[in-house]
């Protein structure tokens, strides 16, 4: 009867072994479960976040005064802000140039109204570039601008502002003349006088000369 009553004993502690564990490894997993799923759930969320910031802020500096452009308004834009970059152009100009790369004449005109451009400071650099390869009157010099498509108020400021002198512009122009043809003193001050050089100005620009 002793040896029955052994196996009871030592198979009753076996399953109390077994039970315990089988708790306890339940109990980890429930606990390990639990602490994964914040780590899990956060990071998502903070890469959405990031996703949908960047691309607003993108949009609102580029196309913040200028939401509902379209395709052809934004491309004539670029291209009028590129040819600005390099060159002086006048509202009118850059339109014409624009229209010459095709766009039509509704982009071209959004897009010269809208690039920022001081016009009187495109004159003054127009002005500027033209003296620095030839030589003009103060007139001259208003109604090359204006031939530009420059309004007579900002070619008035192109040449006011320019710095020229206007006696020296006379010298250089009255040698030209010489330089490629003959004239009488009064025949280089008539013709000084023609190019927009006020009377003294033609004056001094012949004495200058060798007159």
């Amino acid at each position: 009867m002793e040896e029955n009553k052994k196996p009871k004993k030592k198979k009753t502690w076996l399953w109390i072994v077994i039970g315990l564990i089988v708790i306890f490894g339940a109990i980890g997993a429930c606990t390990g479960g639990s602490g994964d799923k914040p780590a899990g759930s956060a990071e998502p969320e903070v890469t959405k976040a990031a996703a949908t910031e960047a691309p607003e802020e993108t949009a609102t500096a580029e196309e913040e005064d200028l939401p509902d452009m379209t395709t052809g308004q934004k491309n004539a834009l670029k291209a009028a802000k590129a040819y600005l970059a390099y060159s002086s152009f006048s509202h009118d100009g850059l339109v014409h140039q624009l229209e010459y790369e095709k766009y039509s004449n509704e982009d071209a005109v959004f897009a010269a109204d809208n690039c920022g451009a001081d016009w009187n400071e495109q004159a003054l650099a127009s002005a500027k570039n033209y003296l620095d390869y030839q030589s003009f009157s103060y007139t001259g010099l208003i109604k090359q601008l204006e031939y530009e498509k420059y309004t007579t108020e900002q070619a008035t400021y192109g040449a006011d502002n320019c710095g020229a002198d206007w006696n020296e512009q006379a010298v250089k122009s009255a040698k030209a003349y010489l330089d490629y043809s003959t004239f009488s003193r009064d025949g280089l001050i008539n013709q000084l006088e023609y190019e927009g050089f006020t009377h003294d100005q033609a004056v001094y620009g012949a004495e200058q000369n060798g007159y």
